[in-house]
């Protein structure tokens, strides 16, 4: 450790976020979310989605536990109800309703803010994981940065993710999007009942 910067907490951050947030397993479900849009607006998208999870994961970070103490929230809560939103939106995915084009200012969620800055990017794991950290850091200045790098790292590596996912939008093509957004909406189907499970099991556990 030098003394300015914890490289074994950094590379523990980093690995377990990445390890959570997974930015290879986002590209199928940006594609999907994202398929109705022009290239210019699914880099805003990246960008947007990048931002917002990155202000969720810092405020956990820095007032998280306070929060839901204060609202009498359980981390188990957090967990299933933000398995029940992505089940929402994996369904949407699956009936082809996130591929009808929608025009600006009809008032419909942004789906770079919902689902994917939150709380598909900044979900119930990766939020607690980083709470944990922070609980268990010295709270020294070599730990803080080290934290931060980590999280920072870990957004860079969600936006080359996404923002290439254009890439992968055109060697696809039309036809190819679509079967994709299918595969993805099942994986997020599963990944959503399994946030829900676990959310169960944890209530279980604590009667």
């Amino acid at each position: 450790m030098s003394g300015f910067f914890d490289a074994y907490l950094f590379a523990s951050v980093f690995i377990t976020l990445f390890v959570i947030m997974d930015p290879p397993g986002v590209v199928p479900i940006f594609l999907g979310l994202t398929g109705a849009m022009t290239r210019q607006q699914r880099n805003r998208a990246a960008r947007q989605a990048v931002l917002v999870a990155l202000g969720v994961i810092v405020a956990f970070a820095l007032f998280g536990q306070s929060l839901l103490d204060y609202m009498h929230i359980t981390l188990p809560a957090l967990q299933a109800s933000g398995g029940l939103l992505l089940l929402l939106i994996a369904m949407e995915l699956l009936t082809g309703k996130m591929e009808e084009p929608q025009p600006s200012g009809n008032g419909k969620v942004n789906v770079a803010l919902v689902p994917l800055g939150t709380p598909l990017l900044a979900g119930p794991g990766a939020i607690v994981a980083t709470m944990v950290f922070v609980q268990q850091s010295d709270k020294t200045l070599p730990d803080w940065t080290a934290i931060a790098a980590g999280v920072v790292a870990v957004h860079v590596a969600l936006y080359l993710a996404m923002r290439f996912a254009n890439v992968i939008h055109r060697v696809l093509g039309d036809s190819g999007t679509i079967l994709v957004t299918r595969i993805a909406g099942l994986l997020l189907a599963a990944i959503a009942v399994q946030l829900v499970a676990d959310a169960v099991e944890a209530f279980i556990k604590a009667a």
